[in-house]
């Protein structure tokens, strides 16, 4: 059987004109990702990962070469097209979080419905409080982001993502804010994701991270360096399970 590619970059170039100069944040990255892959993209400031998270994101478009999310090419289409492409295909994960203060967790993971005039406001909420389970969160729909802890914070992000069931989830440091045993529990449930064949891009500059993925996209100066399977995925929840007891480093 033939793996679908839902994300597929073929020589992409993004240049930034700064005062008289040309930066050339990208030049010429290509690869295919593939629906259920789990991947980490890594490199250090300055690498590109930062511009090639909002070309993935379809926040901003290439210079040259094309970008093809779920078969639909990017760079051609005008902003409001790639607002409802973001919103329908991306489920997107931040480092802070991003949640509305004041809110509780079933109106933050309603949002991304809110667009979607076909959803009715009874769907919504139930896709919500099922996305808020499917994250371990049912007993928290109507906390608000104040009462709730940064992992819990983050969980309530995660579920934000997968309301929509997007083709790709696309998360930005989404441990970087996080403590260590934290950072544990929200990748086992990024592999809990990973395992229901859920597409995941995790854009990070922890090296460690990559030990609980899928692949590893390496990127210096604007290119790919390396882009190697992992073969030895380590699991999170045995991970966790080794943290010393009282441990939140």
């Amino acid at each position: 059987m033939e793996r679908k590619v839902v994300i597929e970059l073929d020589n992409v170039k993004r240049d930034f004109i700064v005062g008289e100069e040309t930066v050339h944040a990208l030049r010429g990255v290509s690869f295919k990702i593939y629906e259920g892959e789990f991947v980490t993209i890594m490199g250090k400031s300055g690498s590109g990962k930062s511009t090639l998270l909002n070309q993935l994101g379809c926040l901003d478009t290439p210079t040259s070469g094309e970008y093809y999310l779920d078969g639909v090419s990017v760079r051609k289409m005008s902003k409001s097209q790639r607002a409802v492409l973001r919103n329908r295909k991306i489920g997107f994960i931040f480092q802070n979080y991003n949640l509305l203060p004041k809110t509780t967790s079933v109106e933050n993971v309603e949002l991304p419905l809110m667009y979607n005039s076909e959803v009715t406001a009874k769907q919504r909420r139930e896709s919500a409080i099922a996305a808020l389970q499917s994250v371990g969160l049912g007993d928290r729909l109507m906390h608000k982001s104040n009462q709730m802890s940064g992992g819990q914070m983050q969980r309530v992000a995660i579920a934000r993502a997968l309301v929509n069931n997007p083709a790709v989830i696309l998360a930005d440091e989404a441990t970087g804010n996080l403590d260590t045993r934290t950072s544990f529990e929200i990748l086992v449930l990024f592999q809990k994701l990973h395992a229901e064949g859920r597409t995941i891009i995790f854009v990070t500059h922890n090296p460690d991270i990559a030990h609980y993925s899928s692949r590893n996209i390496m990127l210096r100066d604007g290119k790919v360096i390396s882009d190697e399977v992992n073969n030895n995925i380590l699991s999170a929840a045995e991970g966790l399970a080794a943290l010393p007891a009282n441990s939140d480093e």
